[in-house]
């Protein structure tokens, strides 16, 4: 059963997985799927239509809109924004058309950092906090700044790989293309 704060609200048609924990001022919107032992810290808002694996935690004060997927095992940082609509104008609202987010398996959203929509943070990605994401994120890369740019490649448990890609915790790496796969 999951654990729902009084001072939170989930609406009819929304499904909240087995063990996951919703904290203070949150509100889960119609059509919202949350997967089993996830944590919602205070004031997050999950609109409708979007989709949450399982074991993800998601820090206070985020807001994830429709059009956005997490996948199972995300972090994400106090205050990270995602948005869904490519060119926002108040006078011409677009209705349910928004653009596809997915943040794969395992990524990791610094806090503060912005995703911008459309785009794809891929498998256990680190997001540097504050970082702006204006294109897709392959797997296993550290990007950071404005725009954010990779600096670097990270293991699987979150640890920087030199220039070896090889980790301490025993996970090897090798180039693929842009990106990296796991050995």
């Amino acid at each position: 059963m999951p654990f729902i704060h009084e001072s939170s609200y989930v609406d009819d048609g929304a499904l909240v997985g087995e063990g996951t924990k919703i904290w203070h001022f949150c509100h889960i919107q119609s059509g919202a799927v949350i997967g089993s032992r996830c944590s919602l810290g205070q004031n997050v808002n999950v609109a409708n239509n979007v989709r949450i694996g399982n074991g993800v935690r998601i820090q206070n004060n985020v807001s994830i809109y429709e059009g956005v997927e997490i996948e199972d095992n995300v972090f994400c940082g106090p205050s990270c924004v995602f948005t869904n609509v490519v060119t926002p104008r108040a006078h011409f609202p677009v209705h349910g058309v928004y653009a596809r987010t997915l943040i794969r398996q395992g990524a990791s959203l610094g806090a503060n950092c912005t995703i911008v929509c459309g785009h794809t943070v891929g498998r256990s990605a680190l997001v540097a906090a504050g970082a702006v994401v204006t294109r897709d994120v392959p797997d296993f890369a550290l990007v950071a700044g404005v725009p954010a740019r990779r600096i670097g490649w990270v293991c699987e448990c979150g640890a920087r790989l030199d220039d070896t890609l090889r980790c301490d915790c025993g996970r090897r790496y090798v180039m693929q293309g842009e990106g990296l796969i796991e050995e």
